[in-house]
């Protein structure tokens, strides 16, 4: 950490080192991108912030020498092929930050992300936000209401308090560490953009997932409107992503069933 910089911040991304294969970035892998985009914040050319990026790989990955000889990156191999290994393997590695954030790594935040992030943070414990899903060719799909950890950055407390993810939970991890934070009643801010619906009754009449996080996130959950009109972080879909692979492998659809009843029965709910 440099102390010429007013905040320092461990920016945790999974990765499996893959490589994309259209486009302009073409033959860069995703964890490239991912960090450019998090290079690219106005926080951090204006040196108001540091990022240092905890890269999780699994314990026998070969790390490109491009990223194994940057300055800014730290390479957390995992104890274990899965992502909850990969993200635990992180978090041991970031225990000096004061503040951490989480980043997939074919995923990308907009420039001003960590502005409007960091100004919510200073009245809560955690932040997550909506994302505006893109396919493979950059092409906008639509709104995605979910808190996913791509839009997470939170204070070393709140973590130390919450504690790792799951190594039971292949799919869901994120949403049972958001339980564990629910249940340590730690104020949460959930930002979305400026037209968005932010109460129960109004987003569930439009935007039932938004309507989620209200029902499911925790009684210390607020939902807050940042200025754009878009999400701030731009979250890819595509055919090799978890997601897609549930949604058309039977046996990984089964295994989310699975995960969800676990969820239920240990928070009376599927935590958002």
């Amino acid at each position: 950490m440099s102390s010429q910089h007013s905040l320092s911040i461990a920016v945790i991304i999974p990765s499996r080192l893959d490589r994309l294969d259209r486009g302009p970035l073409a033959g860069l892998t995703f964890l490239e991108r991912a960090i450019a985009s998090a290079l690219g914040q106005s926080r951090v050319v204006d040196g108001a912030v540091a990022l240092t990026f905890i890269v999780g790989v699994d314990a026998d990955a070969a790390v490109p020498d491009a990223i194994a000889a940057r300055s800014d990156i730290v390479v957390a191999r995992s104890s274990a092929a899965s992502q909850a290994a990969a993200l635990n393997a992180c978090i041991a590695a970031a225990g000096a930050f004061p503040y951490v954030a989480f980043l997939e790594d074919d995923d990308r935040w907009d420039p001003d992300y960590l502005g409007y992030a960091l100004a919510a943070l200073q009245e809560h414990g955690f932040v997550s936000t909506t994302q505006l899903e893109m396919d493979e060719d950059d092409q906008i799909l639509r709104i995605n209401d979910f808190p996913t950890p791509s839009g997470w950055i939170m204070s070393a407390k709140t973590l130390s308090r919450v504690g790792l993810f799951d190594l039971a939970m292949r799919w869901h991890l994120d949403n049972e560490w958001l339980g564990r934070l629910a249940e340590a009643a730690i104020p949460r801010c959930h930002l979305v953009e400026r037209t968005a619906p932010v109460t129960l009754l109004h987003s569930a009449q439009t935007r039932p997932w938004i309507a989620n996080v209200i029902r499911n996130g925790g009684p210390q959950v607020t939902v807050r409107r940042h200025t754009y009109l878009a999400p701030l972080v731009l979250r890819l879909v595509h055919s090799r992503s978890g997601m897609a692979r549930i949604a058309t492998e039977p046996q990984l659809q089964q295994q989310s069933r699975k995960e969800y009843e676990t969820l239920a029965a240990r928070f009376g709910r599927v935590p958002w």
